[in-house]
């Protein structure tokens, strides 16, 4: 663990009267700063100290922004704390910014390739898998149990062949289906089953009965084994191995090859976030998305509650005023949907955010865009959308890891770059997780979970744009098949969680 014996703190934007304390195990009162400033309390890492005496009512500023107010006077050298101030109202969806669609980024485009494996479709996978998709849940013990034996029996006879993977999920009966929502996840589930990663061969298991019924899925009904045409549970199994066997022997003439960096889609994330992820792993992430949107690739980021309190600073990057009104669109939807649910801004942090100095969904918003980088968004994709343009995309989802995991999976990233700074071992079946820690601690604690380490950008050992090339530089190595991520050596991951804002009947 690298430990800072001189108090430090990060000044994000010089408008700024607070910052977060950078030491290890935070500082104790009576530290003295550089600058002058006395901490007249202990300070954990990574919270809030005042700059200045900060009035009852005055704005707080963090990123050059107002994240709060102060519920009585602060100090100079006080810690600022959630329980110190008063939730901002978030910015109006009305009279937001124009579209401009400027490119900030100073980065020079790459000309490079990765290789992957062409389909017949026109689309690019980055692993080889068969997947296999339910329609409805009632089915996915047998098919739990189908695809350990595919595992075990027929795998080891395909060695091109990375995996079998079922794509189980809660959806498929008892729900309302032609209610408003329910197209959020059945598109999903039909993207899921058609990801680049499964080299275009759909397996889609059903049972008969249930509402989402699999020709909705795929309209190949040599596709489909509907488990109720069977006699019995063995031969629910003979079936699905033997249909399973088929698919393997076609997925087995796939060989990689080098294809531009164009075709590739990545999807960003934060998760078990910190006030370090705004300074170090986002800003890292951000430039390499900026790397890869100027050499021609395609970034998906998401997770609405955590760019809506900053929508203000994203509209104006929008290409056009289509894209612009996409955007309010998604944000106006998401505040409707929580205001159904009687869920407030005050649901999101969450404990442990709050923990690693995070006080409120403003200033976790501020520090969540940064990992979009600075490029032109040039598409907004509904839930579960699949990915139409290549450039960088918000992919409406919630901030649930899981589900955007999921969403974003749908939408066809490749692979996707998940930040923490609490630390979490969350992965996805279909597609590798890059995990990029906030802090040298996190990855000195987790040496065998986490992948790429941003910590070295707040002890002043690397800058972002050297933890953002490198980061770029290992992105194209996962994709290859040429670096392997933690979660995937360890063969962790989780499991689907879809999206249903429609009613459960």
């Amino acid at each position: 663990m690298i430990e800072q014996k001189q108090p430090l703190y990060i000044q994000v934007h010089h408008a700024d009267n607070v910052a977060i304390v950078a030491n290890a195990g935070g500082v104790g009162e009576g530290s003295n700063f550089s600058s002058g400033i006395i901490a007249i309390e202990r300070i954990p890492q990574g919270h809030k100290i005042a700059l200045r005496s900060i009035k009852k009512d005055e704005a707080i500023y963090r990123y050059g922004e107002v994240i709060g107010y102060a519920k009585e006077p602060i100090e100079k050298g006080a810690w600022v704390h959630e329980a110190r101030m008063l939730l901002p109202t978030p910015p109006t969806l009305d009279n937001l910014p124009s579209a401009n669609g400027i490119l900030n980024s100073q980065v020079e485009p790459a000309d490079r390739t990765f290789l992957g494996y062409r389909n017949t479709n026109g689309t690019v996978g980055t692993k080889n898998i068969l997947g296999i998709t339910t329609s409805v849940q009632c089915v996915a013990g047998v098919l739990g149990y189908a695809v350990e034996r595919i595992k075990k029996e027929l795998l080891p006879l395909y060695e091109n062949v990375d995996d079998v993977i079922s794509l189980t999920h809660t959806y498929g009966c008892g729900v309302a289906i032609n209610a408003e929502g329910s197209e959020i996840p059945i598109r999903t589930i039909t993207n899921l089953s058609q990801h680049p990663n499964f080299g275009g061969e759909v397996l889609v298991i059903g049972l008969g009965c249930e509402k989402l019924q699999p020709l909705v899925i795929t309209t190949q009904e040599n596709d489909i084994i509907s488990l109720q045409d069977q006699q019995g549970f063995e031969a629910n199994v003979r079936e699905i191995m033997k249909k399973a066997d088929e698919k393997l022997r076609l997925l087995n003439n796939r060989r990689r090859e080098a294809v531009p960096i164009q075709e590739l889609v990545i999807g960003v994330q934060c998760g078990g976030s910190d006030a370090f992820s705004g300074v170090s792993a986002n800003p890292a992430v951000g430039y390499a998305a900026d790397l890869l949107v100027k050499s021609g690739a395609t970034v998906l980021f998401s997770e609405v509650t955590e760019v809506r309190d900053a929508i203000h600073l994203l509209t104006p990057r929008t290409v056009n005023e289509e894209v612009r009104e996409a955007l309010i669109r998604e944000m106006a939807w998401y505040d409707d949907y929580l205001a159904k649910g009687n869920a407030d801004r005050s649901a999101n942090p969450s404990p442990g955010n709050k923990k690693g100095g995070l006080s409120n969904v403003v200033e976790k918003a501020l520090g969540s865009i940064v990992k979009s980088g600075t490029s032109p968004i040039v598409d907004v994709l509904a839930p579960g959308e699949r990915v139409r343009k290549k450039g960088l995309n918000f992919a409406a989802t919630p901030a649930s890891d899981f589900v955007c995991g999921t969403l974003q999976t749908a939408s066809g990233i490749h692979l996707q770059v998940f930040t923490t700074g609490r630390g979490t071992p969350y992965n996805l079946q279909a597609v590798p997780v890059i995990k990029v820690s906030t802090t040298t601690n996190l990855k000195e604690k987790w040496h065998d979970l986490i992948d790429l380490d941003a910590g070295t950008i707040v002890t002043g050992e690397a800058t972002i744009e050297e933890v953002g090339t490198a980061l770029f530089e290992y992105i194209l190595k996962v994709a290859s098949g040429e670096a392997v991520t933690w979660a995937d050596r360890w063969g962790i991951a989780n499991d689907l969680a879809l999206f249903n804002p429609a009613p459960v009947t």
